[in-house]
């Protein structure tokens, strides 16, 4: 311990995240997300619909129902459409980014040393555009663990065999 030493960091000289070419989601996540969100609002809508036949309060009242549930679809989409263009990564050398939010911008950091798993997942809707989402689990726990979604599935692949060398390397 004789040759301890606490040197201040000059934070200004450190390499910048925010300066990182992010790559940005395959765009058929786009579609992904029609998809999934649209039967969503449309399961809803069936909703409405039965509420605007059985409920005699709402009888009066159809075309109020009508435009704010169209609103909402307006609305709902619009914000899946900024979470879609907002959402990027990058794989650096140790470590991975990745970027999202709607209103507030979240960016996640993790260094490889502190991934311990990674998973593949393909859905169903995800599999019929050739999509993949890749995993990654860390030792923080659920918190700060991490989804990519809305990769090509070959890239995916990529990426897991890139992280699992990172852990292999570590052992």
């Amino acid at each position: 311990m004789e040759n301890f030493t606490n040197e201040t960091i000059d934070t200004s000289n450190l390499p910048r995240y925010e300066e990182v070419q992010l790559t940005k989601l395959h765009p058929s996540y786009w579609k992904e997300v029609l998809v999934s969100k649209g039967l969503l609002l449309f399961l809803i809508g069936i909703a409405v619909t039965l509420g605007l036949i059985f409920i005699e309060e709402l009888a009066d009242d159809k075309l109020l129902v009508v435009s704010i549930y169209v609103l909402f679809v307006l609305v709902f989409l619009f914000f899946s459409y900024v979470a879609f263009k907002k959402k990027a990564y990058a794989f650096r050398n140790h470590d991975v980014i990745f970027r999202s939010g709607i209103i507030a911008t979240n960016t996640m950091v993790i260094p490889y040393n502190r991934v311990q798993h990674v998973a593949l997942h393909e859905g169903f809707i995800a599999r019929f555009f050739g999509l993949a989402k890749v995993e990654i689990f860390t030792a923080g726990g659920v918190s700060s663990d991490l989804e990519i979604p809305g990769i090509a599935k070959e890239e995916a692949e990529n990426i897991k065999q890139l992280l699992m060398g990172k852990i292999q390397k570590q052992l």
